[in-house]
This record gives C-alpha cells, structure tokens and sequence, in this order.
C-alpha cells in the first residue's frame, strides 16, 4: 500500500489496475482471431482412420470384456488345475531324489538292429554323468522275431554312454525259448545284444542241462558257446536208442 503525499489517507490495492483498456483490447483481439480461423474439414485419409479405429474400438472392447468373463469363469477350473499340479509335485517328490538317488528309476534304449530295451531298478545312485549304480536292477530286451529276454540279479552297473550292463549276485537270464541261465555275474553290451560271463553258470533248456565255467550268447545271432570243462546232459540221452545203437548194441549181444 501507499500513501500520497497530499495526505490523502485512503487505501489504495497496487494489484488492482483502475485502467484495464489495454488488457481488454487484447482480450478481443483474442476473440476475433478465434472467431476469423477457418476450420478444414477432415479429408477421405483421416476419415478413413477415424473409420478404422472406431471399427477396432467396436470390436476390441467387447472382445476384452468376453476374454475376463471367460477368465473369470474359468478361473475354478484353471486353480482345480494348479492344485492337481502341487499334488503332481508331491507324487514326484515320493521319489526321493537326493545326491543323486532315486528310486524305481528306468532307462530306455535302442540296439544296433532299433530293438527296444529297457531296466528298471528298486534304486539307483548316479555316479558321475555316465555311470549308474543299480540295486535289484531288470532288463528286459526284444529280440529278432518278436522274441524278448528277461534278466535280473541283485546289483548292477549301467554305463549310460557305451550302453553296457554289468550284473552281479544271483544273475537269472530267462528266454522265451525256454532258455533258462543262472551265475554269479554277467556281462551285457546292450547294443550288440550279447551276454557273457567268466563265471560258472548252469543253464537249463529244450536242448537239456549245461554246467560250465562260462558262456558266449550273441542273441540275434542265435550262437550260444559254454567255455571251460562242464557237464552237459542232452534231452535226447534219456530218449530211447537211435537205430545205430541199436545195431551196436544187438552186435554186442551177438559177440556174446
């Protein structure tokens, strides 16, 4: 505020101006030039864009709108799903993975001629990333013609990589040919589907009983070779005499 000097006590606002001409006359100069612009209407492009995006619009929000009824109605179904999950993680989580161990584990495979193999075991223990030690483990092997092999044994080795099996304490190798092998240990190339031992082995079958100190078995080969001293005990032994021993034994009587 301000007073002046001719003692004219009156109040006086400095923010107010008695003389508002000039910010009037703007105003109005404002106003005409508003009034004096020229509005352009829109050409067939920005029509054709505006067309569009309304179309879009028209399409998009009720869409939007489907999709979260649909996730709100579907949302029981979809936590029933992640429940059954959790459930399934468990169920997993009975296998007991732990260092490496896991319990009835089973490895799939191919031989060189494409036949399915597969083992199972009660347990295994993975030692390093090719070796796996197996207890009770189970092999079950096809063979040419639609034959299979079944072997099984106490403990055993699985070498991933080089697809080999090696079997230890009560090894039994049954054949659906009737060929029935029981030893100490065995030994099994999985991709050339040969079994062999150095072991004692007593082998039982169509052709008879065969107690040896070891065996050679190539099965799509079809060749099966005992090695070292045995006994063997031929089916055809206990049969009744061929006709040339017969004739031998009817000489002998003669001579007599």
């Amino acid at each position: 505020m301000s007073t002046p000097d001719n003692g004219d006590q009156r109040v006086r606002r400095e923010d107010f101006d008695p003389n508002r001409t000039e910010s009037l006359a703007r105003l109005d100069s404002l106003r005409r030039a508003a009034f004096q612009r020229i509005r352009q209407a829109p050409d067939a492009e920005q029509l054709a864009r505006r067309r569009s995006l309304l179309g879009f619009a028209k399409w998009a929000l009720p869409g939007l709108a489907l999709v979260l009824l649909s996730s709100i109605a579907a949302w029981p179904e979809i936590s029933h799903l992640m429940n059954q999950n959790r459930a399934a993680l468990k169920e997993m989580a009975r296998l007991r993975v732990e260092s490496g161990n896991m319990e009835q584990a089973t490895y799939r495979g191919l031989d060189a001629h494409d036949h399915l193999y597969m083992i199972t075991a009660r347990t295994t223990h993975q030692q390093g990333p090719d070796r796996v030690d197996l207890v009770d483990p189970v092999a079950d092997i096809q063979l040419s013609g639609n034959s299979w092999a079944h072997i099984r044994s106490d403990r055993g080795v699985y070498m991933q990589h080089e697809q080999t099996l090696t079997l230890d304490d009560n090894v039994v190798l049954y054949r659906d040919d009737g060929l029935l092998m029981n030893g100490p240990s065995a030994d099994m190339d999985l991709k050339a589907d040969v079994i062999a031992s150095r072991d004692w082995v007593h082998a039982e079958g169509p052709f008879g009983r065969q107690d040896a100190q070891g065996y050679f078995l190539d099965q799509h080969a079809g060749i099966m070779q005992f090695t070292g001293p045995g006994l063997t005990v031929r089916n055809d032994d206990n049969g009744p005499p061929s006709a040339a021993a017969r004739l031998h034994l009817q000489g002998l009587k003669t001579e007599k």
